[in-house]
C-alpha cells in the first residue's frame, strides 16, 4: 500500500522599493499592472484583474467582452501584512472547480526600511491538485513561475 506523497511548499521572494502599505495595495489593486501578461487562462483581450478585498471573496480576470475567469479565493485579508488565496488551476492549466483539489498561496509583507518591503511568497499544498502535481510544482517554481510574477511586482513598484 502506498502512501500519497506531500508537496514540499514553493517558497520564493522579492525585495521592492516601497512601503509595505504600497506594496500590499499594489499588490491587490493593481494586479494587472504588474502580472505576467502570459499568466492568464481567459482567451481574449484582458480588461482587468480583481482581488475582491476580503475573505471569501474572488481574484478573476475579466475580459473587453465581459468573460470572466475566476483562478482564486481568498482566504485571508490582512492589510498590509498577509494575504492568503486559492490556486483553483488544475495540472492541466484549466480552472479546478473542487475546492478540495486547490492548492494555497500565502503572500507576506515584511518592512525593511521605511522604503524597501520584502515580500515573501509560499505555494503549498500543491499534492491536493492530484494526479500531474508534481510538474505544477516545478513550473510554480521554475525561474518562469513565482519568480517572474514577483519580479513583475518589483520592476512595476520600481518605475
Amino acid at each position: 500500500m502506498s502512501t500519497p506523497s506531500t508537496a514540499a511548499p514553493v517558497r520564493t521572494s522579492v525585495v521592492v522599493e516601497a512601503p509595505v502599505q504600497r506594496a500590499f495595495t499594489v499588490f491587490t489593486h493593481d494586479m494587472k499592472a504588474w502580472w505576467p501578461g502570459d499568466h492568464h487562462l481567459l482567451e481574449g483581450e484582458l480588461q482587468e484583474m480583481v482581488f475582491e478585498h476580503r475573505p471569501g471573496g474572488r481574484i478573476y480576470d475579466r475580459a473587453t467582452d465581459g468573460r470572466e475567469c475566476t483562478w482564486a479565493r481568498v482566504l485571508a485579508y490582512e492589510p498590509p501584512e498577509r494575504l492568503v488565496f486559492t490556486w483553483d488551476i488544475s495540472p492541466a492549466w484549466e480552472i479546478e472547480t473542487d475546492p478540495d483539489r486547490a492548492s494555497e498561496v500565502e503572500v507576506r509583507f515584511i518592512a525593511e526600511s521605511e522604503s524597501r518591503t520584502r515580500v515573501e511568497l509560499e505555494h503549498r499544498h500543491l499534492e491536493r491538485h492530484g494526479e500531474g502535481w508534481e510538474r505544477m510544482q516545478e513550473v510554480v517554481a521554475s525561474p518562469g513561475g513565482w519568480p517572474k510574477t514577483l519580479g513583475g511586482l518589483a520592476a512595476h513598484l520600481a518605475t
